[in-house]
Formats: C-alpha cells, sequence, structure tokens
C-alpha cells in the first residue's frame, strides 16, 4: 500500500504530503483523545470503590458517586468509541470481507467507512438539539445542567467523523475513495427519493430497514453499530413523523445505563490478571494437577477457562491469557494445532454464562432480571458444557502416550497451589461481593481491580507500570465498541417496539404447537444464527427485550431462559464458517483455520449436547436461586 500514490480525480498523483500531514493529525488528535479517556476509566474506579468504601466500611454514601459516575460514563462510552473508529477495532462481520480478492476487499473496507461517516454526520444535528434541550434539566445531587453529560453525544460523534475522513484521505488508492463515496452517497440518495413509496408500507418497512438494511450493511463489513444506526435512522426519518432526536436520546439510554460501567471495568480488570500473572499462576497450578492424565492439558485448558471466562469482557482476552502458556506444552505432547484451536474456540462457548460474564450484565440490564440471580444461576450451564467437553476429551486422548511425563509430585502440586490461590481466590471475591450484597454488579470490579492491584504489586511482583497507559486505552477502546452498538441496537429495539412488532411477534411465539418446548428450541436456533452474524451483545439488546416477556409468558423462568439463548449465542459465536470467535482462537494459536474445522464439529456436537441437557432440566440454571 506504500508503494501506491495517491491520484486526484484527473489521474495525476495526489502529493504523498497529503498524505502525511492527514497522518500527523490524526496522530495529534488520537494523542489528544487517549489520554483523557484513560483518566476517565481511571476516575470511575476511583469514584466507585470510594463509593463502595464509603457506604460498606463508613456506613455515610456519598449522594453524588453514582450520578457523578454516570456523567463520566457517557464521556468514556463515547471517547472509547472514537478510539475504536482511529483503530478499526468496532465489531464488524468480516467473513465475506476476507473471502473477496484484494481489490473488493479495499474497496468494501472503504464502502465501511463510508458508510460509518454517513450516519455519523446524519445524526450530529440531532446529537446537538438533544444535548441542548438536556441544558433544560439540572441534575439531582450536583444541580449542574445535564448539558455536561449530553454534550458527549455530539463531540463524540464529530470527532469520530473527522477520524472517518482522515482514514478517507490517506486511502491509497483515489479511485477506490471515490468509487466507495460515490456508492454510499446513490444508495442513501435511492432511499430518500423512494420516501413517498416507503410511508404507505407499513410494518413492510421493518424488514427493508431492519433485515435488509442492517443485513446489507452487517455481510458488507460494515461496523455492527454503524449498520445498525443507518437502519434505525433510515427508518424513522424515511418512514415516520419521529423526531430525530429521538434516536440519539435512546442511544444515550442505551449506553449510560449505570450497570454497563461494569463493561470496561471488568475488561480493564481482565487486562490486569493477564499483566501481573495471576493467570499465568491459575493454569500452572491446574497442569502440575492434571498434566499427568491423558488428555490433561485439555482438561487444564477447560477449568483455566472456566475460572478466567467473564473477567475480561473479551472472549479474545480469555483466550489469549491461557492459550500461550498452554499450547507449547500440548504440541509437544503430540496434540495436533487444529485440535487446540478447535478446543479453544468451544471453551469460548461454554463458559459464556460464567459470571462475571458481560453478556450477563448485559441481559439484566436491558431485560431487568436480577444480575445477581444470573451470576447464580450461570456457574451450574457452564460446568455441565464442561463435562461434556471433557467426556469427548476423554474418548479422544484415551490412547495419549504419556510415557515421557513425568507426574508432578505432592510437594510440587502444593507449592502450586500456594502460588495460585490469591489468583485463584479473586473470581469468588468476585461473585461473594455480588451476591453477598456488599457491592453492585458494577461495584464489584472495582473491588477486583483493587485486589488483583495489590496482589499482582505485593505477592506476584509481576507489574508493569509501562503496560498500564495502553491497558487504560485499550479497556476504553473495548468498552466503546461494545457501548455504541447497545446504543444504536437500543434505538433499533425501540423502533420494532413502537411499530407494534413486539406484540405480534409475542403473538406468534405465545402460539406455537408445542408451548414452552417448541419456544426454546426456535430460540436456540435463531440465537446460534444470531451468534454466528452479530455477536452476543449486540444479539442480547435487540432482542432480549422482545423475547424475554414471552418467556415469562409461556412459562420459561428468566434465568433458565437467560442461560439457554446465551450458550446457543456462544456455540454460533465460535462456530466456523462465519462466527468470529473462531478465527480469533485461530490467531491467538496461530493456526490456519482449515485445519480446525474438522475438530470442531466434534466439539459443537459435545456443546450440542450439553445445551439440550441445561434446556431440559431447568434446575441446573434455578436451582441455587
Amino acid at each position: 500500500m506504500a508503494q501506491i500514490e495517491f491520484t486526484s480525480m484527473t489521474g495525476e498523483a495526489m502529493s504523498p504530503r497529503r498524505r502525511t500531514l492527514a497522518g500527523s493529525i490524526e496522530a495529534v488528535l488520537g494523542t489528544l483523545v487517549e489520554i483523557p479517556v484513560a483518566i476517565l476509566v481511571v476516575a470511575e474506579i476511583v469514584i466507585l470503590f470510594a463509593g463502595v468504601v464509603s457506604r460498606y466500611v463508613m456506613h455515610q454514601p456519598l449522594i453524588w458517586s453514582d450520578e457523578l459516575a454516570s456523567i463520566l460514563f457517557l464521556w468514556l462510552a463515547m471517547l472509547g468509541a472514537v478510539v475504536a473508529l482511529r483503530r478499526a477495532e468496532h465489531m464488524r462481520m468480516t467473513a465475506i470481507v476476507a473471502s473477496a480478492s484484494p481489490a473488493m476487499r479495499s474497496y468494501l473496507d472503504t464502502v465501511a467507512t463510508c458508510a460509518a461517516l454517513a450516519f455519523l454526520l446524519l445524526i450530529v444535528w440531532p446529537a446537538y438539539d438533544y444535548a441542548y434541550e438536556e441544558s433544560f434539566i439540572t441534575t439531582p445531587a450536583l444541580q449542574i445542567s445535564n448539558t455536561w453529560r449530553a454534550a458527549a453525544l455530539p463531540i463524540g460523534t464529530c470527532l469520530m467523523a473527522l477520524f472517518a475522513f482522515l482514514r478517507l484521505v490517506r486511502t491509497a488508492d483515489i479511485r477506490i475513495t471515490l468509487a466507495a463515496v460515490l456508492s454510499v452517497a446513490a444508495l442513501i440518495g435511492i432511499f430518500w427519493l423512494a420516501q413517498p413509496w416507503l410511508r404507505p408500507l407499513g410494518n413492510l418497512n421493518l424488514v427493508i430497514f431492519f433485515v435488509g438494511v442492517a443485513g446489507f450493511c452487517v455481510f458488507a463489513g460494515v461496523p455492527i453499530a454503524f449498520g445498525f444506526g443507518l437502519a434505525v435512522f433510515g427508518y424513522l426519518a424515511l418512514t415516520t413523523h419521529t423526531p430525530l432526536m429521538v434516536l440519539v436520546g435512546r442511544m444515550d439510554e442505551g449506553m449510560s445505563h449505570l450497570i454497563l460501567l461494569a463493561v470496561p471495568l471488568f475488561v480493564f480488570l481482565g487486562l490486569l490478571i493477564e499483566m501481573t500473572g495471576m493467570a499465568r499462576a491459575m493454569v500452572t497450578f491446574l497442569a502440575s494437577l492434571l498434566g499427568h492424565v491423558r488428555g490433561g492439558l485439555h482438561y487444564v485448558l477447560l477449568g483455566a477457562m472456566y475460572l478466567v471466562s467473564g473477567i475480561s469482557g473479551s472472549k479474545a482476552a480469555d483466550m489469549a491469557a491461557v492459550a500461550p502458556v498452554l499450547f507449547p506444552e500440548m504440541k509437544a505432547r503430540g496434540a495436533k494445532p487444529g485440535d487446540l484451536v478447535a478446543l479453544l474456540a468451544a471453551t469460548g462457548a461454554q463458559t459464556e454464562t460464567i459470571p462475571p460474564s458481560l453478556v450477563l450484565i448485559t441481559i439484566g440490564s436491558v431485560t431487568g432480571v436480577s444480575i445477581s440471580a444470573l451470576f447464580t444461576g450461570g456457574l451450574l450451564p457452564g460446568a455441565v458444557l464442561a463435562i461434556t467437553l471433557s467426556a469427548l476429551v476423554w474418548w479422544r486422548y484415551r490412547g495419549e502416550d504419556l510415557s515421557h511425563v513425568k507426574k508432578a509430585g505432592a510437594g510440587e502440586v502444593a507449592r502450586t497451589f500456594i502460588i495460585a490461590l490469591p489468583a485463584l481466590a479473586l473470581p469468588f471475591v468476585i461473585r461473594a461481593a455480588v451476591v453477598e450484597g456488599v457491592a453492585t454488579a458494577t461495584e464489584v470490579s472495582t473491588i477486583g481491580i483493587v485486589y488483583a492491584f495489590v496482589v499482582g504489586l505485593l505477592i506476584y511482583r509481576g507489574f508493569d507500570w509501562r503496560r498500564l497507559m495502553p491497558m487504560l486505552i485499550d479497556t476504553a477502546c473495548l468498552s466503546g465498541a461494545i457501548l455504541l452498538i447497545i446504543g444504536t441496537a437500543t434505538g433499533m429495539a425501540w423502533g420494532l417496539t413502537q411499530s407494534g412488532f413486539s406484540r405480534g411477534l409475542a403473538v406468534a411465539m405465545t402460539g406455537l404447537p408445542g408451548g414452552a418446548a417448541s419456544f426454546i428450541a426456535v430460540s436456540i436456533v435463531a440465537f446460534v444464527v444470531l451468534g454466528s452474524v452479530l455477536e452476543g451483545i449486540p444479539a442480547v439488546v435487540l432482542f432480549g427485550p422482545l423475547l424475554f416477556p414471552i418467556a415469562h409468558a409461556v412459562g420459561v423462568h428468566e434465568v433458565h431462559y437467560a442461560m439457554i439463548i446465551i450458550l446457543a449465542m456462544g456455540m454460533g459465536l465460535f462456530a466456523p464458517p462465519f462466527g468470529v470467535g473462531y478465527y480469533a482462537a485461530c490467531a491467538i494459536g496461530r493456526v490456519d483455520p482449515a485445519e480446525g474445522i474438522r475438530p470442531i464439529l466434534g466439539y459443537m456436537l459435545a456443546l450440542l449436547a450439553g445445551l439440550v441437557i441445561v434446556a431440559i432440566f431447568p434446575w441446573i440454571s434455578i436451582g441455587f436461586l
């Protein structure tokens, strides 16, 4: 790419100096965004932990802490989304794009940037109007104008638009850029001109925009958040008389729910336990315990993912913390690389219900189901799937040659256990704090962060201060990408509800022959598909508010239903050929994806068997509530 010059509209070479200038501007602006967003992550940790200490230890609640945390959270979400756009790390479905020719891939990538820029430009003015309207509201505790919070929306939107524009300027081939810009402009123009024909179509517009436009954007590689945003903006602007400021309001509502503040905090906690060596200590202990049995390290992989899963908020981070520790020894024992990444991907799906999973927190946020109940109910379903996967591991490795493997002595096991004990205690400290009411699901992450900070600094002594700033920025980046999806998906879910679609869906689903069993079966199939296309959190935000009331109506317990759909989504997310989680596992294991296709089929069948068991026996999910 560096050898290709920009060309002007007349075909002349565009000066490389212009690319260098755009790159310099982007670098300076990027630093000006990254520094505040890192400070915001630290501020949220300090404010929430201070609230826990003040309330639980000193018995004097800080009445302003939640309000200040909420104000800063919206800024963190929007600026994090800016960082994600600058880094091109917004979630997108790349299966089709990756299989295209290099020229077509470059064109589709540029179209994705143009589509994101189009959405951002379309909502700049409604975002400004929304922030202005919020100026008439005074916050109850701090007694300041709510514009201080709402201004994050137009400012974040403008910054994202600026970075998208700079990316287009830096594109190596001006012809591809012009083709992409004209393509996106032409599609928007066609829909705008079709407005008189669209309005009389009624709810058929839901299919056109929420299936057609959103689906086309997702499969074309447009980041999911912007694909959803374009679909709901087009629906509201072209087929209804709803003020577009309402869309921004729904985005605000979806992104700034205080429960979701757990997203960046658990992401940071996951990075912290990897950096301090706590994850390595857990894996080393499990390896000393089971490394001498046939398939032992595979069981260690299952157990290690069970322990660390859900803490980071990113399955890629979970896998990256465990796989590099185990894979070299597993390969030395004769395990095939394809089987290793297949099992790694399967464990990613198996552990989706392990608290404190961000998917559980998101479900609690958008459906009103108790997060404490979800945390309690998520442990056994993950264990059931671990058992079915272990059964397959036993079968596959029952003849493994272990003649060269030395069994760890009792002294070594005890030593590694003592070293790993502080790390092993972390997941239980987090879960106990929520269940016992010491802190909310949002606040408990700060307890885990402080615990990991102290243990890493004083016990493991693996604290690398140089990595702290990049970790804070990475936290904001991933969180912004997740939260922007939640925001636009909330707008889409609102549009579906206002159109009456949810009532029609409820009637159709409650009328299925077979009652609850049919409803669960249809939900499993639907969420396997949704998980492979949308990933877990977008699918939950979009369809959770619609389907959970139906589950209640047909007699399915909300926590039981949550476990079923989470596990189904996990299977879709980590199943080839579309599941992006599978390709993340291959990237972490440095294995060609083609090598894992055959081995993962067996693991997916094992996961399906476990999911069926969980679906048939509700006690597994709700027995300890």
